[in-house]
């Protein structure tokens, strides 16, 4: 059986499920199932994960994610890493459809993960919260041989109001029974996502001493991913996964980062995924 980390694999600045592992993060133990599987299969996972404790920190905290996914064939997937989505066009390499994620926001004094075990920052104080997302869109994927593309455009209701677009391209190899993804990603995003991550109105400016700052959309981020899987027997794996990623310029040039955080960000994690077929 074939599994993949959505986050090591495809993962953009901030995965939907967590500010960094995001990260998006973005995971927790999947599966893409070969076409001649069909009926539901559910997926159960843990990943501990070492990452920036929000996106744009310089501390770093870490977070044990749960992961429970539902695919139907390869044409229905519902997890946290990966959404709700409908694999509408899928032929010739091609797969395309609908696509609903959700964003868990950021917490003042929590940072960005919502599973957050030890360490954390202070980094956000007088920054308040940012309420989680709803984001609706679509994909596109394609795979020629060894490399997938993938573009995903959603747009946020609650926390943020901006359209998001993650990309990414992927180049798999194996080494005796272990596979091996990596490859570079990006994400761009509306104003609306920058001013709810990393602009500071009047108010956040009293309370928090940074500077008011109202940034532009464009590039949130870009970087590389990359993860080992190691299959132990037909229903489960082991996945070794990093990233590296750097803040785009209106994002970095925030007094935010500036002064209490780092554009270049790490993440690193280990994840166990077992499936079974209803």
């Amino acid at each position: 059986m074939r599994y993949l980390l959505a986050i090591a694999a495809l993962g953009a600045g901030q995965p939907c499920f967590s500010q960094t592992a995001e990260t998006q993060p973005a995971t927790v133990a999947g599966r893409p199932l070969d076409r001649s599987e069909a009926g539901w299969s559910v997926t159960i996972g843990l990943a501990p994960v070492l990452s920036p404790a929000w996106q744009g920190s310089r501390d770093m905290a870490l977070s044990i994610f749960p992961d429970l996914r539902v695919n139907y064939g390869d044409v229905i997937f519902a997890s946290i890493p990966e959404g709700l989505g409908w694999n509408a066009v899928n032929t010739n390499g091609w797969k395309a459809g609908p696509l609903a994620k959700v964003r868990f926001g950021r917490d003042e004094e929590r940072g960005g993960s919502p599973f957050l075990i030890t360490g954390g920052s202070d980094g956000l104080r007088g920054m308040g919260n940012v309420a989680a997302a709803a984001e609706l869109g679509g994909f596109v994927e394609k795979r020629i041989g060894p490399w997938r593309g993938r573009l995903e455009v959603r747009r946020g209701f609650g926390g943020h109001e901006a359209v998001i677009a993650d990309g990414a391209i992927s180049y798999q190899m194996r080494s005796g029974r272990t596979i091996i993804n990596v490859g570079p990603r990006a994400t761009v995003v509306g104003k609306p996502y920058m001013d709810s991550y990393f602009g500071i109105d009047a108010i956040q400016s009293l309370r928090s001493g940074l500077a008011a700052y109202s940034p532009k959309g464009g590039l949130l981020s870009y970087g590389v991913g990359g993860s080992a899987l190691r299959p132990l027997n037909r229903q489960s794996a082991i996945t070794l996964f990093t990233s590296l990623d750097r803040l785009g310029s209106e994002a970095g040039h925030s007094p935010l980062v500036r002064e209490r955080g780092r554009r270049v960000q790490f993440t690193l994690g280990i994840g166990y995924g077992f499936r079974f077929n209803l």
